[in-house]
């Protein structure tokens, strides 16, 4: 199946996000001991529309920048160089005690030692991103957006950021984008609001069109019972994932496309990688796959858009699929964490497992 699509947008995907860099030390190098550190502009939401936007797809972050400040202009210097324009107020940052962007503070791990990630969002501007600083109905009604993806991460960071991306599915939805839904659970996010924030997701979910999420996801912010126990075995446990998605489609039914990705860590530098969508009545599954790993951060965004760069082509759900498996592969194999691919033929050579050299 095809999702219809809105005509004369000017975005191809556009998102609500709370932008922030990630510092990470080179070569796999543990955090605790490292002076030296590679820094990129990065959001889970941002991530997504990185691929559409690299094969030439124009992006859109909205966001909350803090005025005057250096990283602010780092960001929105990198967002322009990746072919995403952004929209956003100007915050004053309010002295040295004030608003600032979050920082992801990352390693890749190496071998038997997994990677460690922190969070340090403290005094994050993002977390007062309100829908009267930005004029949605230009955004959506004037300019257009043909896909409008939403993350849990963004909408559950505070009570605004959850009212800002509700607001901002609704006034989407209103002009004909398609709404796409990545849950992205996190406990420490959810502690104290939980009976909010699953309305509030709940509401979202009924408004998408393409709804994902590994099987914590649906269990825990929209209370669908998981796959069960198959153990470690991935492969096994794939009847137990559609039989998920079977009860997520009656749960809500409005939207179209259903997915999750599968992962199994074999090490740091190995992973067998694989997902489960359904499109319509068209199921289409990539049994997990063995890949090789650089840093394994961003593989689930880069799944995402590659998909939705799919449904922007129109191509049916295995074509999508499979675009998506090799996007979120991609971007494994690089220190940033979003996928940048050349061309599509780059992305079917990671699909059809051609490594060889290009000339």
């Amino acid at each position: 199946m095809r999702l219809k699509l809105r005509e004369n947008s000017r975005y191809g995907i556009a998102v609500p996000t709370s932008m922030g860099v990630r510092i990470s030390p080179p070569n796999g190098a543990p955090v605790h001991t490292s002076s030296h550190y590679y820094m990129h502009a990065t959001s889970a939401e941002s991530n997504v529309v990185n691929v559409a936007a690299s094969l030439g797809m124009k992006g859109l972050v909205l966001t909350n920048f803090v005025q005057d400040s250096p990283i602010s202009y780092f960001i929105k210097g990198e967002l322009g160089r990746r072919n995403i324009d952004s929209v956003g107020p100007d915050i004053p940052q309010g002295g040295p005690w004030g608003y600032r962007h979050q920082f992801n503070i990352a390693d890749s791990g190496y071998g038997v030692r997994g990677p460690r990630v922190h969070n340090d969002r403290a005094g994050e501007v993002g977390l007062i991103l309100n829908a009267k600083d930005f004029d949605l109905e230009d955004v959506f009604g004037r300019q257009g957006a043909k896909i409008v993806h939403l993350s849990g991460l963004v909408g559950a960071l505070s009570p605004d950021t959850t009212r800002f991306c509700t607001e901002v599915a609704r006034v989407a939805k209103k002009h004909g984008s398609l709404i796409s839904f990545d849950l992205n659970y996190r406990a420490s996010f959810w502690k104290g609001r939980e009976g909010e924030l699953r309305a509030a997701f709940t509401e979202i979910a009924s408004l998408a069109d393409i709804l994902l999420g590994n099987e914590e996801d649906f269990q825990l912010a929209l209370g669908i019972e998981g796959p069960g126990d198959g153990g470690s075995d991935l492969a096994a446990k794939i009847d137990g994932f559609k039989e998920m998605i079977g009860r997520i489609k009656k749960t809500f039914p409005n939207a179209s496309v259903y997915g999750t990705t599968l992962r199994q860590v074999i090490s740091v530098q190995e992973h067998l990688w694989g997902a489960v969508t359904s499109f319509g009545d068209e199921w289409t599954v990539i049994e997990p796959r063995p890949i090789q790993i650089l840093d394994r951060i961003g593989g689930g965004d880069g799944f995402v858009g590659g998909a939705l760069y799919g449904i922007l082509k129109g191509w049916p759900g295995e074509k999508c699929t499979q675009f998506g498996w090799a996007t979120g592969a991609l971007a494994t194999t690089v220190l940033e964490d979003y996928a940048t691919p050349a061309d599509e033929e780059m992305v079917w050579s990671i699909y059809q497992g051609n490594a060889r050299v290009k000339r």
